[in-house]
């Protein structure tokens, strides 16, 4: 009997695979581990993951339905909402006085969006469970890391709460991944490990931001959409209220901190620059004013850093509006692809906008990364649901 010979291995196909899977493991692995010593990690280990996943996808062939999916991102209200974002920050370089810089930043910010525009497309349709089970293998084994770094006497305390920061954020969609899995007590294993992990950093931002996505995650899971919908409103009401908050939260501040405390010289500031020119909260004072500005005395020196002020000081109304709508129809629409899926997402989404109000330096090249890193975590786990069980073998008789 002649047996068919083996079929002949295809080369492109193979390489295709080694750098796939060389991309995801940078992205699941690679980031959250190096985030911890060096502070260029996730600038520069970003863009060389997605790199290779753009390699392998011209290689194989793996990045289908370009046309299709370029539609949907662009036609979609986020997505409109996104690009009047963009033009109007372009628009904002004519009236600020920071413009050179401004340009570059600008020039970064569309440079971040065409790379997760790429990363997104990259992504083959259907995810292989073996890469996939690398992002909580790298989560969990960062915390411990992370927690070996914090008791060193030769440790980075900048980068080490940087990397925490980094941490709290991959960990809703490693949480999701194995969730989705149906291995709940080891994603509540890995969640408490990075807990611990941030209890031994010594600023608690990253404590905070995931307390607050857990809150949405456990709301989300009971009841899911009512959690899409607190966190879509929450977020958009938020942040176009902002101009308010310094009014209606300084009797509080006063009472928790008193009248002499850091938090309440914020509010004040914050409320000054509002009541000196109220006719600015329509156009904002342009790109990089924020920061820059506390430099040559433009902003009082004790404004305070979260994102709310950052975007109405710079974008104004309309930078605000474009924002809440991104915010709102995005929260809404992740929501509801797959209800496995759903906690996680809400809960990454309320812990990264807790972290930009609780001032973490969201303009900075390092966070827009970030937020990159976690969007593309959260696609590639979409992407492996095609398959939730294993068929059943059916046996008959001959």
């Amino acid at each position: 009997m002649v047996r068919p010979s083996a079929l002949p291995s295809d080369p492109s196909a193979d390489a295709a695979a080694i750098l796939r899977r060389l991309g995801f493991a940078i992205l699941f692995f690679g980031i959250p581990v190096a985030a911890l010593f060096t502070r260029r990690a996730l600038v520069v280990l970003a863009p060389l993951a997605i790199i290779l996943l753009g390699l392998a996808a011209a290689l194989d062939g793996g990045a289908k339905h370009v046309g299709d999916k370029l539609v949907a991102v662009f036609a979609s209200t986020a997505g409109v909402a996104g690009a009047v974002l963009l033009l109007w920050t372009g628009l904002s370089l004519i009236w600020t006085p920071f413009r050179p810089e401004a340009a570059e930043r600008l020039s970064n910010l569309i440079g971040m969006a065409l790379l997760a525009l790429g990363g997104y497309l990259a992504i083959p349709d259907r995810m292989r469970s073996a890469n996939l089970y690398i992002l909580p293998v790298g989560v969990g084994f960062a915390a411990l890391a992370g927690m070996v770094a914090a008791f060193g006497e030769d440790g980075d305390s900048q980068n080490l709460e940087r990397g925490m920061i980094m941490l709290v954020l991959m960990l809703w969609p490693a949480v999701t991944w194995l969730h989705s899995r149906g291995r709940n007590l080891e994603a509540l294993l890995l969640a408490v490990l990075v807990a611990l992990g941030t209890l031994v950093t010594t600023d608690g931002v990253a404590l905070q931001g995931l307390a607050v996505g857990a809150v949405i995650f456990a709301v989300t899971a009971a009841s899911p959409g009512f959690g899409a919908r607190l966190t879509a409103w929450s977020m958009a009401a938020l942040l176009l209220l902002a101009p308010a908050l310094p009014f209606l939260i300084k009797p509080l501040a006063i009472g928790f901190f008193g009248p002499s405390s850091p938090t309440v010289a914020s509010l004040d500031a914050w409320a000054s620059v509002i009541l000196d020119e109220p006719l600015r909260l329509i156009t904002g004072h342009g790109l990089e004013t924020a920061l820059r500005g506390r430099f040559f005395g433009l902003v009082p020196a004790a404004s305070p850093y979260t994102f709310l002020f950052e975007i109405w000081y710079e974008l104004g109304l309309i930078g605000a509006a474009a924002g809440a709508v991104v915010l709102y129809c995005s929260a809404v629409g992740a929501g509801g692809h797959r209800p496995v899926l759903g906690p996680g997402i809400m809960a990454a989404f309320a812990t990264a906008y807790a972290l930009g109000c609780f001032g973490i330096g969201t303009a900075q090249l390092w966070w827009f990364s970030a937020l990159i890193v976690v969007v593309l975590d959260f696609v590639a786990i979409e992407r492996g649901q095609f398959r939730t069980k294993r068929p059943k073998a059916i046996l008959r008789r001959a």
